[in-house]
């Protein structure tokens, strides 16, 4: 009995590992920057690709509202819930905790009853258009990890765009459109991501998917991030390395999915009909309760820590880079151009670790005041020392002869003097300096 509910177990066991097991081949972690290993030459460090856990974003941005009073409240007014024009006795007043929705209810947390949510002004001077842009900004590049979601309280809008932004909301480009009516709103065909395919996938399409007006079930809009994934990934996003080899060359691709900044523009608010009810504008109006955007830092595949500090999203450079993104080689270490690391080959990618720079590994070998030139030798702005013929070394501190074995009580040729200080002060400095290991 013991011996079939072991060979029971070891078979689940088997199962479950042979399921499980391509998920860290094939994903890659890149947690880690690196890692010592055990060579002929002893412990020494091997460098990875790596970088930080995808988290929730929104954590760490900054909302901007234009118009900037377009929220409601100020001056409190009254409005239909839900676009019923029977039931316009609901209160947004800005003064009142209770009765205010500002904008950073867009963010909080989610799950509370009655919901949280921020609401613009009604539809009181139509026929002007009630247009609103909302802003997201993080002052950091943002790479997005999964679908972009939002949630409305009210109908969702007839017309929308998703705009994003690389240069910090210096231009701006559309990521999507939505509508009721592609053809009448943006003169574009409607299409789902699910049209698309691997050629096509940085097309910008219009949506009617996620534009049907006041039901109760239907309140969330999406923008697919992971169903574009899916064309490289596969429908379980299981074949990561072809997505990430994707990724490594194609900088289109790379950049699609690279915001600093979202915009989400509030065209037309949810009508419901062909006609607008002038008679009761209080029923149309903005209501967001949440917005969820995931995403990691941009470091280039050269940080797995990016730190919140005074406001400021930063990444902890590894592999001797630095700046905002660690895209650039730190001072002493530009022996070669800089290169943002790479996912390839899976699982651990490739490092493109910066190197000393030749000029910075001879700096100050000699300065004719603290580090001499042994034996006769000069100074040579400051790199090394010119040493006379019968000397060599650093600072000229070895005869020539000792190198070639050829020093002898016949050859003419004394022993050199004891090191100065200064010698051994350079010798111990290099002591603790080496071995560079890239």
């Amino acid at each position: 009995m013991y011996l079939s509910r072991f060979l029971s177990i070891h078979a689940l066991w088997v199962t479950v590992s042979s399921v499980m097991q391509p998920y860290p081949l094939v994903w890659g972690h890149y947690d880690l920057c690196k890692t010592q290993i055990y060579t002929e030459e002893g412990k020494v460090w091997d460098y990875m690709a790596c970088q930080p856990e995808s988290t929730d974003m929104t954590k760490y941005l900054k909302v901007k509202l234009d118009p900037p009073d377009i929220t409601c409240g100020d001056p409190p007014e009254t409005f239909c819930a839900m676009g019923n024009p029977y039931m316009c006795n609901n209160e947004c007043d800005a003064s009142t905790p209770e009765l205010a929705h500002p904008p950073e209810l867009m963010f909080d947390f989610e799950g509370r009853h009655p919901s949280t949510f921020w609401q613009s002004a009604t539809w009181k001077e139509y026929p002007k258009p009630l247009q609103v842009n909302i802003t997201l900004s993080w002052s950091k590049t943002i790479e997005l990890t999964d679908n972009i979601v939002i949630t409305f309280e009210s109908g969702r809008p007839d017309q929308m765009i998703l705009e994003k932004s690389l240069d910090y909301g210096r231009t701006w480009q559309p990521y999507q459109y939505y509508a009721t009516d592609c053809l009448d709103a943006f003169h574009m065909d409607p299409k789902s991501v699910k049209d698309l395919s691997q050629h096509t996938v940085l097309e910008i399409i219009c949506t009617e998917e996620y534009s049907t007006g006041y039901t109760t079930n239907s309140k969330i809009i999406h923008f697919e991030i992971k169903d574009r994934f899916a064309f490289f990934a596969g429908p379980r996003l299981r074949n990561m390395a072809s997505l990430y080899g994707q990724l490594d060359t194609t900088k289109k691709l790379r950049d699609f999915f690279t915001v600093t900044d979202l915009r989400i523009r509030l065209l037309r608010p949810a009508v419901g009909e062909i006609f607008v009810d002038e008679l009761h504008l209080a029923r149309y109006f903005y209501a967001i309760s949440d917005i969820k955007v995931r995403g990691r830092c941009k470091c280039n595949l050269h940080a797995t820590v990016c730190v919140y500090d005074n406001s400021k999203l930063t990444c902890e450079c590894e592999h001797n880079t630095t700046g905002p993104d660690c895209g650039k080689c730190k001072k002493n270490y530009q022996g070669r151009p800089w290169s943002p690391g790479s996912y390839l080959p899976i699982p651990k990618g490739t490092a493109n670790t910066c190197i000393p720079s030749i000029s910075s590994i001879g700096t100050n070998v000699c300065d004719n005041e603290l580090l001499h030139c042994q034996n006769g030798g000069t100074c040579h702005n400051n790199v090394r020392c010119l040493c006379p013929a019968a000397y060599t070394g650093i600072l000229c501190e070895k005869l020539r002869c000792e190198e070639a074995g050829s020093c002898g009580s016949d050859s003419g040729q004394c022993a050199p003097p004891h090191g100065s200080p200064a010698l051994l002060l350079l010798t111990t400095l290099l002591g603790i300096a080496s071995p560079l290991v890239f």
